[in-house]
């Protein structure tokens, strides 16, 4: 990977595309690079889960439909010639919405999760995914079932328990 290395932690590289330390450092860049500006703006869009993961369904659909809005808006100055920074803002806004996005689909699945727990029938969705041979074969409790003969066998004839004097 190209990059600046961080001044803080020697191995750690530094992405010069999107102009911070992978590390988490203030120091690692000049301030002339990322201007407060610059910093604000991405800040505003920047949206965390920890964050979307306490509101409910309404909030996430109107948060939803504002990103979407924004998108369309960039989109057009992009074609209209817009600023260097509306374009930059692009890629962010487009993370903003799929992280909305992951926070509703878990939302939804965790709700379903709740409602078949115990269930006899689950979706297919829900179930473990495993492999087909592993879904396919027997439980413990019937792969170690025995039939009657096999027990009378093992009953007459057990397993010798004797030790061998050197």
């Amino acid at each position: 990977m190209t990059g600046i290395w961080c001044r803080n932690v020697v191995p750690v590289a530094c992405c010069v595309k999107f102009r911070f330390c992978v590390a988490g450092h203030e120091d690692c860049f000049p301030s002339s690079i990322l201007t407060a500006k610059q910093r604000s703006q991405n800040e505003n869009v920047k949206v965390k889960c920890s964050e979307l993961r306490t509101k409910d369904k309404k909030e996430l659909t109107k948060q939803l439909e504002e990103l979407k809005t924004e998108l369309l808006n960039l989109r057009v100055a992009k074609v209209t010639g817009g600023a260097p920074s509306k374009l930059s803002k692009i890629r962010v806004v487009r993370k903003a919405i799929a992280r909305v996005y992951i926070v509703m689909n878990t939302k939804t699945k965790e709700n379903l999760r709740k409602l078949y727990k115990g269930k006899k029938y689950v979706p297919l969705d829900l179930r473990p995914k495993k492999t087909r041979a592993m879904r396919k074969a027997l439980s413990p409790r019937d792969a170690a079932r025995l039939t009657l003969k096999e027990q009378r066998k093992r009953a007459k004839f057990p397993t010798r328990k004797y030790a061998v004097k050197a």
